[in-house]
């Protein structure tokens, strides 16, 4: 793809707010509050859905997994259907704060990704929504009510979505959380595997359409993880466990073995080819994504049956 393409539609009330909100806050407040991005970002989500499925409910991570890779490939189609540029593109008294691919230039789309709906906003309600929903106790509930817009704002200042983005994320995310666990229900854990399948084939419409990196990310992470669920309740069945030392153990482990996996898988291909924004290059990111949850959700945890022999 190449750069500055895409669609530019926006209100102006958007551009001046956001102009506003840069001159006014200053670039401490700024820094400050982009860190929250964070809570929207792959490796804190990992890092929470590893802890949920790993340690502490297998049926509740599961629950969470399934709604935030739902979000994480739907996101990137809806946003490769309007194909709104980011904010900084079209407006230079917008900057761009926190690159959403730091390795891609500022301006490179196939990196970068399109702008509507906020990635970041869909993230933060399919996972911490999830949680809330799920488990129905007060903490997580007050989460799943103050992180969405905390997150939802600091996109909004960091330069790279307009107010409208994070709004239609939001939205994204809750007729996920509210629609995706009816269909499972009714579906019931026997025939789940239907439904990941057709969920699975409805997103791989995006392959004659989609041109960013991130749909071809979440389509990996989504494929090896349904695949990877049904993996692990035939072959593997591990057990849960709420030892701190064995918890922290899993994640630390799980997390360490995410990044290195990944780095690893990168190493046969030239740097420039995988952030060409080809076909293949992205073809190659959906393999390499979907080996990476495979092995972290459904082969990471065979190991665990060797804790006991290891932590007497």
């Amino acid at each position: 793809m190449e750069a500055l393409s895409g669609n530019s539609f926006y209100f102006d009330f958007e551009v001046r707010l956001m102009e506003f909100l840069q001159n006014a806050l200053g670039e401490r407040f700024i820094s400050f509050i982009s860190f929250f991005s964070a809570f929207g970002e792959e490796l804190l989500l990992i890092l929470i859905l590893g802890f949920v499925y790993w340690c502490y409910d297998k049926k509740f991570g599961i629950y969470v997994g399934t709604n935030v890779m739902i979000g994480i490939v739907l996101n990137p189609m809806i946003k490769n259907i309007f194909w709104r540029r980011r904010p900084y593109f079209d407006n230079s008294g917008i900057k761009c704060l926190r690159p959403v691919d730091s390795e891609s230039d500022i301006y490179d789309i196939a990196g970068q990704g399109f702008s509507f709906p906020s990635g970041h906003s869909t993230n933060s309600v399919t996972s911490y929504g999830s949680l809330a929903r799920y488990k129905k106790n007060k903490i997580l509930t007050t989460l799943a009510f103050i992180l969405p817009p905390v997150v939802g704002f600091s996109r909004i200042v960091v330069g790279v979505h307009y107010p409208t983005d994070v709004l239609c994320g939001w939205l994204l995310g809750l007729a996920i959380i509210f629609i995706v666990p009816k269909i499972l229900k009714k579906a019931g854990e026997k025939n789940r595997w239907i439904v990941f399948l057709f969920i699975f084939l409805f997103c791989c419409i995006g392959l004659f359409y989609c041109k960013t990196s991130d749909y071809f990310t979440g389509l990996g992470l989504m494929g090896g993880f349904f695949v990877s669920v049904e993996y692990e309740k035939k072959f593997v069945n591990f057990e849960e466990t709420r030892n701190p030392i064995l918890c922290l153990t899993r994640v630390l482990g799980g997390g360490i073995l995410y990044l290195a996996l990944n780095s690893l898988l990168k190493l046969p291909f030239n740097p420039d080819f995988l952030t060409s924004g080809t076909f293949l290059a992205g073809m190659v990111r959906l393999v390499r994504y979907g080996i990476v949850s495979f092995v972290c959700i459904g082969a990471y945890p065979y190991l665990f049956r060797f804790e006991k022999k290891l932590f007497k």
